[in-house]
């Protein structure tokens, strides 16, 4: 059987989203026949895309959109991967300080261009953070929340090396 490779992408300005992505990574590390890489989005990019077999894709809720260096992750790598990379399996993380929602939209519909499979819901991880100072503190994601997205990597590495998706 040969090794297939989920990337995960993330920004993190609070150190919430890089918990997150961090969890989720250790969750997909655990599957046999998967290499998971865990990429800062100034450092990703359409080779890095193009070598991968699936997806996370993980951002904070930046003024209800996805962050200005994820936004530029897709800008660099959309369309050196445009219709080479239909089908892949991608997932989504979002630590939001409202509701998130229109983040994953966002991801989404980036997705949806690049023809790729969701195999999960987006997961959303609300801080409830509304001030400045509580949108601008270092974030601490609970050990449930963590959880969560250790499952979802777990999830996906164990759908990826089984050819499930």
């Amino acid at each position: 059987m040969s090794s297939k490779t989920l990337l995960i992408v993330y920004h993190s300005m609070t150190d919430g989203t890089r918990q997150m992505a961090q969890a989720a990574r250790d969750g997909a590390a655990g599957e046999s026949g998967i290499e998971v890489r865990l990429l800062h989005a100034s450092e990703a990019g359409p080779a890095d895309v193009l070598a991968a077999d699936g997806y996370i894709f993980a951002t904070p809720e930046n003024l209800a959109a996805i962050s200005g260096q994820l936004k530029d992750f897709f800008d660099r790598s959309y369309y050196g991967a445009l219709d080479r990379i239909n089908g892949r399996p991608y997932a989504s993380l979002i630590c939001a300080g409202s509701d998130g929602e229109n983040a994953a939209k966002q991801i989404a519909r980036i997705a949806t261009g690049w023809r790729l499979k969701a195999v999960a819901d987006p997961l959303i991880v609300c801080t409830h953070a509304q001030t400045p100072e509580a949108i601008l503190a270092p974030k601490e994601i609970a050990e449930p929340e963590l959880l969560q997205c250790y499952a979802l990597g777990e999830a996906m590495g164990a759908g990826m090396a089984l050819g499930v998706f």
